[in-house]
């Protein structure tokens, strides 16, 4: 056999491996993905699955007889006596405030960090590690009896102030290293141009940074959202302030619970999620892939 068909068939036998492996890969993404969006595809069709489809001995993927009678039970709130759309308002008004309250702080603190020297800034940093290792379980009763003492029980202020205070670790952490990453000559540059501080922020700094306050304000998004155990106790006697997760709970009765309503209330919680996620998407792969470059 000659130096070249022998050249040729290792050639061949690399080709042939790089697409078994390939495949393989492939393969096992596909069957990640199938078990990942599995329990989303269940809670859909249970969604719209009457009651007598819940129990079944043979179990079927699809419902048999569709109905929308457990999102018009969701949507009305006859469980509670207040529409769907009262706490889906205070959600998005909690998380909302909440992701740019978080943003605004961070964005200053992680300039302090990343642009400047001072005293224990490493002491710092390290705090926010800490911080975050905490559980935020175990701040409850601490929370609750400050809060109680400041009036702010029963109030989505003090919700607010909760999920702000609990994404400002985590952001600032990733801000620095945006901030940290912007060079230096490009504000010196403008200042010698006699760009003020506020000009060098936003036409220079905040550009910048703006990738990594996409990233960050999906963390915090997720986390105020998604949030049970503070807006619990914190609104625990104001049904009208109640938000999503807590209106979720409703349906799970003393004689059992009524999943198609919770498989339709937990469908419609996942939609402005969603849509979140759709809208910045592009800047969100950005922002991560900006942030472990520059990390």
């Amino acid at each position: 056999m000659t130096s070249a068909a022998l050249s040729s068939g290792r050639r061949r036998r690399r080709w042939l491996t790089r697409r078994a492996r390939r495949a393989g890969l492939n393969l096992l993404g596909l069957l990640v993905a199938l078990i990942a969006l599995f329990p989303i595809f269940w809670m859909v069709s249970t969604a719209f699955k009457p009651a007598t489809e819940w129990y079944t001995l043979t179990p079927h993927p699809l419902p048999a007889h569709p109905t929308l009678g457990n999102f018009r039970a969701v949507i009305n709130g006859s469980v509670v006596g207040i529409p769907y759309w009262n706490f889906l308002k205070n959600s998005l008004f909690v998380t909302v405030t909440a992701v740019v309250a978080s943003s605004l702080i961070a964005l200053l603190a992680a300039i302090a960090v990343g642009r400047f020297r001072f005293r224990f800034r490493t002491t710092y940093l390290i705090m926010l590690l800490i911080v975050q290792m905490l559980p935020q379980q175990a701040l409850v009763i601490a929370l609750f009896i400050d809060f109680r003492s400041l009036s702010l029980l029963d109030s989505l202020v003090g919700l607010i102030l909760v999920y702000t205070a609990f994404a400002l670790p985590i952001t600032i952490w990733m801000l620095r290293n945006f901030v940290a990453a912007v060079p230096r000559e490009l504000q010196e540059a403008a200042a010698i141009d006699g760009a003020g501080p506020m000009r060098i922020f936003w036409r220079i700094l905040l550009p910048l940074v703006a990738p990594g306050l996409v990233a960050t304000s999906v963390f915090a998004f997720v986390f105020a959202y998604n949030e049970f155990i503070f807006a619990l106790t914190f609104l625990g006697t104001d049904t009208a302030k109640f938000t999503l997760p807590i209106y979720v709970q409703y349906f799970y009765g003393r004689n059992g619970a009524d999943w198609g309503a919770i498989m339709a209330a937990s469908t419609l919680f996942t939609v402005p999620v969603l849509v979140f996620f759709l809208l910045i998407q592009r800047r969100l792969r950005a922002g991560l892939v900006a942030g472990a470059v520059k990390g």
